[in-house]
C-alpha cells in the first residue's frame, strides 16, 4: 500500500514536471514567432555612403559572408529580442522619455574588429564614446528594464558593424592584412546624433531592419 502510494505520487509529480517543460517549450515557440525588434542610432545619408565605399573597397579583401546593406548601418544601444504586441506598445511608450536628452556630436570612423585577430568575426568602424552617448544607452537601459526586458550585464562598446560572419572555410591568418587595413583606413568623421529609433528585424530581406518609431532629441 505504502509502495503504491509513493509510485502514484512520483507518477504526479512527474506529469506536474512534464507540464511545466511543456509550458515553457510553447511559450518559447510562441515568442519566437514574434518580430524580433532593437534600439539604435541611425547614420545620417552621408555617413552611410561613407561606410559603404569601405566596405566595397574591403569586399575584395577580406572573406566575410554578410556585409550590412547601407541603410542597415546603426550604432545599437540595445537588442530586445522577440517582442509581442502588448509590451511593443508599452515599450514605444516608455521610449518617449529619451526626447528628455540633449542632441550632441560625436567622431564615427577607424577600423577595428571583434574576436579571434586572425579571422575576426565581426569588422566594425568605431565610434567615440562621448558622454551624452552613454548617457542615452543608460536611458534606453533602464527604460526596457521596466518594460521587462533583462539587463544587459556586459559593457556598452559602441560601434558600426559593417561585416560579420567569417568564412570558415578561410583558414589561414589575415593579422598581417587586418593591421595594414586598420591604418589605412583611419579617417574620422564628425556625427550629429539627433534621434533614437526603434527598428524592427527582417532576416530574409536584403535590407533587413525597419525603423518602426523614432525619438527626436531636445
Amino acid at each position: 500500500g505504502i509502495l503504491g502510494f509513493k509510485v502514484i505520487v512520483y507518477k504526479k509529480r512527474g506529469s506536474i514536471k512534464n507540464s511545466f517543460q511543456d509550458y515553457f517549450v510553447n511559450r518559447r515557440k510562441k515568442m519566437s514567432q514574434y518580430p524580433h525588434y532593437f534600439i539604435a542610432i541611425q547614420l545620417p545619408e552621408t555617413l552611410q555612403d561613407t561606410f559603404a565605399s569601405w566596405q566595397e573597397r574591403l569586399k575584395g579583401i577580406l572573406p566575410y559572408k554578410q556585409w550590412y546593406h547601407k541603410k542597415d548601418l546603426h550604432i545599437t544601444l540595445k537588442f530586445l529580442g522577440a517582442v509581442n504586441d502588448q509590451k511593443l506598445e508599452e515599450l514605444k511608450y516608455l521610449l518617449k522619455r529619451v526626447e528628455d536628452l540633449s542632441a550632441f556630436n560625436m567622431e564615427v570612423g577607424s577600423l577595428g574588429t571583434f574576436g579571434n585577430p586572425h579571422r575576426p568575426r565581426v569588422l566594425w568602424a568605431g565610434v567615440e564614446r562621448v558622454e551624452p552617448l552613454i548617457n542615452i544607452q543608460h536611458t534606453v537601459e533602464l527604460v526596457a528594464l521596466e518594460a521587462g526586458f533583462p539587463k544587459e550585464n556586459r559593457d556598452y562598446s559602441p560601434h558600426i558593424t559593417l561585416a560579420k560572419k567569417w568564412r570558415s572555410e578561410v583558414g589561414h591568418s589575415y593579422r598581417e592584412v587586418l593591421e595594414k587595413l586598420k591604418r589605412e583606413f583611419h579617417l574620422k568623421s564628425d556625427m550629429h546624433v539627433s534621434d533614437v529609433t526603434l527598428l524592427k528585424i527582417h532576416p530574409s530581406r536584403q535590407q533587413k531592419y525597419e525603423p518602426i518609431q523614432a525619438y527626436t532629441l531636445g
